[in-house]
């Protein structure tokens, strides 16, 4: 991937692991300076209680041409993502590339309804997942409008057309609602940024074979293709650099405005841009999904990919 970033700056807000981190390590192999934020550093874990660590990501940005920041924020905290917009103005003077991937996966009741669900797992899921997304806008937004060409993503699961056709039962109104705003503060965020030259989406992986899912199934990215503990929907898994190279394509693109305010998706992108994931395919998850996986239809993940 040629280094056509090299002078620009991102914020990857929930850069510890999943799809933050593999946006960060591509935004980096492209040459951009990553601020990898998130809760969890080598000296305190959140409540994740995961190993991956934001200093594990701003490596790995190092290491693919890049310059990782991390950067300890709880983008819950309005004090805290002030100081770090401030940083970023003092250190850089400019902001490029917001990417909002906060969205607290682990505070979940499967398979609950709204009445059963705990309420406080449900109320931090909507403000890790609505409030944080804000607060950090709020603040990161004033700086990135400065420069023509800015550019927003906001992470989701489920493209805008698939979460209005299906109401997500198994993961729950917290999650489901979640997920739907995501679309709509990029909406927001495009409107308010377009007279500035601003770019705001909202994006969605597929099924994201992150550190969390291949421990679920027992899973390694060497061998999850033959994992015999996986469901077979798996097989339309993408690895996290996939939607990092979405993020790049459209950072990159001279005319990313074309995609203002709308609702994306990394294999979607993919056709467009030509880009693919690290096995040399092209997942196209939602498709697969929408005609095969929740409609009942015939078909097999090998024939989207």
């Amino acid at each position: 991937m040629p280094a056509e970033l090299r002078e620009k700056v991102a914020l990857v807000a929930g850069a510890t692991r999943g799809a933050g981190r593999g946006i960060a390590v591509a935004l980096g192999e492209a040459g951009a300076t990553v601020y990898c934020t998130g809760r969890t550093t080598r000296q305190r874990r959140s409540d994740y209680d995961r190993p991956e660590t934001i200093e594990d990501t701003a490596e790995l940005v190092d290491a693919a041409g890049g310059n990782g920041i991390a950067v300890r924020v709880d983008h819950t905290d309005p004090a805290q993502v002030r100081d770090l917009v401030a940083r970023v103005r003092a250190e850089r003077g400019r902001l490029d590339v917001l990417v909002n991937d906060l969205g607290g996966e682990h505070l979940m009741d499967w398979r609950k309804p709204i009445w059963e669900h705990d309420l406080d797992k449900g109320l931090r899921r909507l403000r890790t997942g609505i409030e944080a997304h804000m607060i950090t806008s709020h603040f990161a937004l004033d700086l990135l409008r400065e420069r023509p060409g800015g550019l927003v993503v906001e992470l989701t699961d489920g493209t805008q057309e698939v979460n209005e056709r299906w109401y997500r039962a198994d993961c729950g109104a917290f999650f489901d609602v979640t997920k739907h705003a995501a679309h709509r503060i990029a909406r927001a965020q495009g409107e308010e940024l377009a007279p500035f030259g601003g770019t705001a989406v909202s994006l969605s992986p597929g099924w994201l074979r992150s550190e969390m899912m291949l421990d679920e199934f027992g899973a390694t990215e060497e061998d999850w293709w033959t994992s015999e503990t996986a469901p077979e929907g798996f097989g339309i898994s993408e690895s996290p650099a996939y939607v990092g190279r979405a993020v790049v394509a459209l950072a990159t693109d001279p005319e990313v405005s074309r995609w203002n305010t709308r609702s994306l998706s990394s294999g979607q992108l993919a056709k467009v841009y030509g880009f693919t994931d690290l096995d040399g395919s092209q997942p196209d998850a939602w498709s697969y999904i929408a005609e095969v996986e929740w409609s009942g239809g015939r078909g097999d993940p090998a024939d989207y990919r």
